[in-house]
């Protein structure tokens, strides 16, 4: 099934969803410390990471941040705080999910699933042109008129839905269910944030030929001037 890291300084909670893991398949590693885990995520190839917001030493954010820099490997945020700022937080500096604690396990477990599924999806296509936009999905790299553009992971995940179906308007739902996943419980907040740090990274490059278009009352959709 693949290869994870468990992060979290609660022995505890390491150890039934190791077990969980292990019953699925998955080879597990674990960490209980941010400085063991950013060493522990160098010495292998992992498929996905659970990771805790409060780890000591280097906190779960500064983890995900520095993660993020080098690998665009599946991050599941475990948080014992579910307030909005928190999760908002966590996916837009790049993870992929959270769980707020306490949880099942059995949730974890599904959770990981739905992000391997997106992740490593074999039917997915790797590079899109649209006009002056070029998206490479495998890498994670978008550029316009050759310019790359520093986008979150996220940020090139909503750009790969919109550009690939052009003209079709997503509603905030339908954004949310694609890109985090039908299990996702956040608020639809969540994609008008991205929304708004994507135009903005975009804006700074002229696009005449396309642009993200806001549908009042709907949602959002890619629209092209070039065809």
């Amino acid at each position: 099934m693949g290869t994870i890291l468990i992060a979290d300084d609660n022995v505890q909670i390491i150890e039934v969803l190791k077990q969980y893991a292990i019953k699925e398949n998955y080879s597990v590693y674990t960490s209980y410390d941010g400085e063991e885990t950013l060493e522990e995520f160098c010495k292998r190839n992992y498929d996905a990471v659970l990771l805790d917001v409060m780890l000591p030493k280097v906190d779960g954010f500064e983890i995900c941040r520095r993660i993020r820099k080098t690998s665009t490997v599946p991050i599941i945020m475990i948080t014992a705080r579910g307030e909005d700022y928190d999760k908002i937080m966590g996916l837009d500096i790049g993870a992929d999910d959270y769980v707020v604690k306490p949880f099942s396990p059995s949730e974890v477990m599904a959770r990981l699933r739905a992000v391997l599924r997106r992740v490593y999806s074999p039917e997915k296509k790797e590079i899109l042109f649209r006009g002056s936009l070029k998206i490479n999905l495998e890498k994670f790299k978008v550029s316009i008129c050759e310019k790359e553009l520093e986008l979150t992971k996220k940020e090139v995940e909503i750009l790969w839905l919109l550009a690939s179906n052009t003209e079709l308007v997503f509603s905030r739902t339908q954004i949310l269910d694609s890109i985090w996943g039908i299990d996702y419980f956040g608020d639809s907040r969540t994609v008008d944030t991205h929304i708004k740090r994507l135009r903005a990274k975009i804006e700074k490059y002229p696009h005449p030929d396309w642009n993200i278009t806001t549908v009042r009352g709907i949602g959002y959709k890619f629209e092209v001037f070039y065809e």
